[in-house]
């Protein structure tokens, strides 16, 4: 199975359901990939027709219920040309100092976009669905969606990194959710 010719069409109904902000799910901490078989490439295939489907650029595995360190990313979904990544175990050796603000999403808490800092630039490790390890620089679009997907792994949500507390509970309130389901990171 190639992952990166995945047909980028959105289904009728997304293979796998999200969870949202508010299930505990969420919040779990994920357990590294040891061995990359058909059920890790396959469980990929359904992440990245989830994220399609559902109008994404990135889906952490816990998003779906699974506890394990595996994300998939594609910043131009609607390009035929741009090819999905699938990033298990991924692991960041190292961010810049330089930081900048940038409005973010995420599909565990729909419609709601709120201002987020994060490192510009960052680098990681990380293998693909063939097991192959790769190291690379990230930086714009790239580098902010694997950050928040990685955050993901942790149980951490971009609504815990918000600055602006009244903004948030305004945002999450005027959506339906709760102030009470944001865990602050310090």
């Amino acid at each position: 199975m190639n992952l990166t010719t995945i047909e980028k069409e959105k289904l009728a109904i997304p293979p796998l359901q999200l969870h949202y902000l508010g299930d505990r799910t969420l919040r779990q901490n994920t357990k590294r990939i040891n061995k990359i078989d058909d059920s890790v490439r396959e469980l990929a295939k359904q992440m990245l027709q989830t994220m399609y489907t559902e109008n994404g650029i990135g889906l952490a595995a816990p998003q779906i219920g699974v506890h394990k360190q595996m994300i998939v990313v594609d910043c131009q979904p609607d390009n035929p040309a741009s090819q999905p990544m699938v990033l298990i175990n991924p692991e960041i050796t190292k961010f810049s100092k330089d930081l900048c603000v940038a409005e973010e999403g995420c599909l565990s808490i729909p419609n709601v976009f709120l201002e987020v800092i994060r490192p510009r630039n960052i680098q990681l490790t990380y293998k693909d669905e063939s097991g192959k390890k790769h190291k690379i620089k990230a930086s714009g679009l790239l580098s902010r969606v694997i950050q928040h997907e990685m955050d993901h792994l942790h149980g951490i949500l971009f609504v815990d990194r918000v600055k602006n507390s009244i903004a948030l509970g305004e945002e999450l309130k005027k959506k339906g959710f709760s102030i009470e389901a944001v865990q602050p990171v310090h």
